[in-house]
């Protein structure tokens, strides 16, 4: 056993002469126990390292979740009817003035993206119609299309994985159109957009948008709500002529209209598409027959997605297979035709 050290020996007091001291001034109490500051507590441990691999980046997940959460904070906007009427007075001079103006738009919100996710964006503002009052998440979207494999990072180049896509997460109708938007395909898409659905239509895009030529090297979707018709005779009744546009005239709301004769195939310039997409807020007015020439020539993998290094999910067969003269119309579960 070790005994405890004995305190060390006090050498012997030297003599001290006294010394005069001054008067001591005693030290204030201390504060209550109350007033004094807490002692803090010591730091936490780091956490533990997580195990396994990072979850995947997907590309404007953050960014659209608080563009959706500003759409919900602002409720419906009036500004889609102002945004198509601003870009008709803007492109009035395009219109035949033979002919009177039939315009049927539905009320699409926007959605910007970031990365490739035209597709999937131009599918969440049609998710809008079909399952209101706001659709699906575009989070929701993004995950079912990463888990059954139709995507890598956000890239859609196959319409038939589209329609497979927008069945499971809106679980709404899909009729899949093949052989282009003209023939018989163009009567039933014109039928569609009157009725107020979407439709879901990949082309070439341009450098302001619009649908272009260029082999499917810019491949990009846009999502159709509207449709302008140029008639010989507007019927009557239940439309309604445009204070501030002549000769253009919207179906009366709450009142039964008698829908129009379609126009021609040969009538050139009588037929104009409202889309969006997500590169811009805006809605986009595009020529019937533009679309479709875009929609009819999309058969090439753009080479310079394919040296940049990144995976993309391209269907057997191409570009041409999954893209080419095709397009989704979609419709609400309980619509009856």
């Amino acid at each position: 056993m070790i005994s405890p050290c004995p305190p060390p020996e006090e050498p012997p007091a030297a003599p001290q002469t006294p010394v005069p001291q001054a008067p001591i001034t005693p030290l204030p109490p201390p504060p209550p126990a109350s007033l004094q500051a807490p002692i803090p507590p010591p730091p936490l441990p780091p956490p533990p390292p997580v195990r396994g691999l990072a979850p995947p980046h997907v590309f404007g997940l953050e960014k659209s979740q608080l563009l959706k959460e500003a759409l919900e904070k602002a409720g419906p906007v009036p500004s889609s009817r102002d945004d198509v009427k601003r870009l008709l007075k803007l492109h009035k001079d395009r219109f035949r003035s033979d002919l009177q103006w039939i315009l049927f738009c539905a009320d699409l919100p926007s959605l910007i993206q970031e990365g490739p996710q035209c597709g999937l964006v131009a599918l969440w503002m049609a998710g809008t119609l079909l399952a209101p009052p706001s659709g699906i998440p575009l989070e929701k979207l993004v995950q079912v299309a990463m888990e059954r494999g139709y995507t890598a990072q956000g890239e859609m180049f196959s319409v038939a994985d589209m329609g497979k896509l927008a069945q499971e997460a809106l679980g709404c109708q899909v009729e899949h159109l093949c052989g282009g938007l003209g023939g018989p395909n163009r009567a039933r898409v014109l039928q569609h957009l009157v009725s107020g659905h979407p439709l879901l239509i990949p082309y070439d895009e341009d450098f302001n948008h619009e649908p272009c030529q260029r082999k499917g090297h810019k491949a990009h979707w846009a999502v159709s709500a509207g449709v302008l018709l140029g008639v010989q005779a507007v019927p009557s009744p239940g439309y309604a002529e445009d204070p501030e546009l002549p000769g253009l005239f919207h179906p009366a709301p709450s009142t039964l209209h008698q829908p129009p004769s379609l126009p021609e195939d040969g009538s050139p310039g009588a037929v104009y598409l409202l889309s969006k997409q997500g590169k811009s807020w805006h809605y986009q007015l595009w020529d019937y027959d533009q679309v479709r020439d875009s929609n009819l020539q999309l058969t090439d993998f753009s080479p310079s997605r394919a040296t940049d290094g990144r995976a993309y999910v391209v269907p057997a067969g191409g570009v041409q297979a999954g893209l080419c003269g095709q397009a989704l119309l979609l419709t609400p579960q309980d619509f009856s035709r």
